[in-house]
């Protein structure tokens, strides 16, 4: 199933002008399986990575406990069985070392290294309507004409920068988390300050905490807190997973958030007695599936959203003891899972070291940073010799918005989702034509899916959609303006009945200054997003425009 087609590979060039058939604008979990899809079309195709190895998200983020809090043996490609077998996890949620090193065995298990050329950003991409193709300029001075243009740019790929004033003239050191150095940084023995508690900032908490001199936690937003059960994987272990296969295969692809799990009982439908049982069956499972596989009425009625919550907040509180930590950290104004949920591995507990602090940004925010620290409103200083930011990102529009793409008529994609943030499907962009967007907003893979899953769907779904244009003798494809109101308005529908909407959160951009406020991800499931996808193809591309 792995022999390629040569005949028609586009190397990565020192020319100065590159045509292709397609571009792919990203090496990570998406970026790595489109360019392998179009390959096998026979398409001249290459991919352009900003970074210098293949990985994505888990290329940038070396920030000490980055780990999956997917299962390691459903974030995984799906389409070939002896790739999916040939490598084999550690552990339940494997960290960011051996997650880098499965990446570059399915760049390299694939051949896929020579049409990647690395250290190369993309930006600009303007669609010439007279030859209907798209002509990409990056910061190497390489210019790509292409007849398609696939963005796999990332989900969460574009960090929040200079949110504090001052920040240069810190004289430590200051780190993003998804900026971490490739060689890390020793942090033993010194003060270090961190900023933000979401998913990223509990592992990064809970893995330095016992390292540092003094660890202060700057607290912006507590969080639902579920402990992760993380076992080392025996031979027996992994085989049995990897018996799986086909069931995952079947059954990840139809499951609301493309886990292995899914809601299965009605709220209405259980005695409290039985809620509560099965609350405690899934929290002890140590995954996300008390939120994924629990009770969807979490995500629409209050009633049943605030026992979840409640249930949860228990927990918190049995773990953290102290009455001061317990109104730092545990939440109160939102409901479990309208926003991201972290698994923990310790993270409250650090809070009960005698080297770690809570400082409760709802009571005195930050004024500024200078330069031996972080100086608060009520003139408090923090001295400081390490600041860490897991102050999250632009999501789901942010990479695509730093370039200058344009679509037909000199139009701008950065100006059009400023005003309003719209695609269809989270796969193509009216007025924009053979332009495909995956991780986009409206659909699932903004959000609320186990992101493999959703890209290999998204990927597979461009990657027949651009055989299709192909084969008929098409040049362009480009979705209608009024099939676009149609998804937009489909999504709206869904979106606005949910308790995502009325959360604040990077979900629906709230976390970003200007940025207009919709919810990121398609909320319908992705397997109902996926059965649509497919009635479009089906239909022959109903609704959209091809010339």
């Amino acid at each position: 199933m792995l022999d390629q087609n040569t005949s028609s590979q586009a190397a990565p060039s020192d020319q100065d002008e590159v045509t292709l058939d397609a571009l792919v604008i990203g090496a990570g979990v998406g970026g790595l399986y489109q360019l392998y899809q179009l390959r096998e079309q026979g398409l001249s195709v290459a991919a352009v990575e900003a970074a210098s190895d293949v990985g994505g998200t888990w290329f940038w983020n070396r920030y000490p406990g980055a780990r999956f809090d997917s299962e390691g043996y459903i974030y995984q490609y799906l389409f070939d069985e002896a790739l999916y077998k040939d490598w084999s996890w550690s552990e339940r949620f494997p960290g960011q070392p051996e997650i880098e090193r499965w990446m570059q065995y399915v760049t390299d298990r694939l051949d896929l290294r020579k049409n990647i050329r690395f250290g190369t950003t993309v930006t600009a991409a303007h669609f010439d309507e007279a030859t209907a193709r798209w002509r990409v300029t990056t910061d190497t001075g390489v210019t790509y004409s292409t007849q398609f243009l696939v963005s796999c740019t990332g989900v969460l790929s574009v960090p929040l920068g200079g949110l504090y004033p001052g920040e240069d003239t810190f004289e430590g050191d200051i780190l993003h988390t998804s900026r971490w150095p490739e060689g890390g940084i020793d942090v033993t023995g010194k003060r270090v300050g961190v900023i933000g508690t979401g998913a990223t900032g509990v592992q990064v908490i809970q893995t330095i905490a016992p390292q540092v001199a003094d660890l202060t936690v700057f607290v912006r937003t507590p969080q639902y807190i579920i402990p992760m059960k993380n076992p080392k994987y025996g031979p027996s272990d992994v085989e049995a997973y990897k018996d799986r296969f086909d069931e995952l295969r079947s059954t990840l692809f139809n499951t609301f958030t493309g886990f292995e799990y899914d809601f299965e009982v009605a709220w209405a439908d259980l005695t409290p007695e039985q809620r509560l049982e099965r609350l405690e069956t899934l929290y002890e499972d140590g995954s996300l599936k008390i939120w994924l596989a629990g009770f969807a009425e979490i995500l629409s009625q209050q009633d049943v959203s605030e026992e979840v919550s409640e249930f949860v907040r228990g927990k918190m509180r049995e773990r953290l003891k102290d009455p001061e930590l317990i109104e730092t950290l545990v939440p109160t104004e939102y409901g479990f899972g309208t926003r991201r949920v972290p698994l923990d591995t310790g993270y409250l507990e650090a809070y009960r070291r005698d080297n770690v602090h809570a400082v409760n940004l709802r009571k005195t925010a930050i004024s500024h940073i200078e330069a031996k620290g972080i100086r608060m409103q009520d003139g408090t200083l923090h001295e400081l010799d390490v600041i860490v930011m897991a102050v999250g990102f632009d999501a789901s529009t942010g990479a695509l918005a730093r370039i200058d793409v344009r679509g037909r008529d000199g139009r701008s994609l950065r100006e059009d989702w400023g005003r309003d943030i719209r695609t269809t499907m989270g796969l193509q962009k009216h007025g924009y034509p053979n332009l495909f967007l995956t991780g986009a907003p409206l659909a699932p893979s903004a959000a609320l899916c186990n992101l493999p899953t959703c890209l290999q769907q998204q990927t597979e779904w461009i990657s027949d959609c651009i055989r299709h244009v192909r084969t008929t003798g098409q040049t362009s494809i480009e979705p209608l303006e009024a099939t676009e109101d149609a998804w937009v308005a489909h999504h709206d529908e869904i979106a606005n009945a949910t308790l995502i909407a009325k959360t604040d959160s990077w979900w629906v951009g709230s976390n970003v200054d200007g940025k207009p406020r919709r919810v990121l991800a398609y909320a319908g499931g992705a397997n109902t997003y996926k059965d649509k996808c497919r009635d479009v193809a089906e239909s022959g591309y109903l609704g959209f425009r091809l010339t």
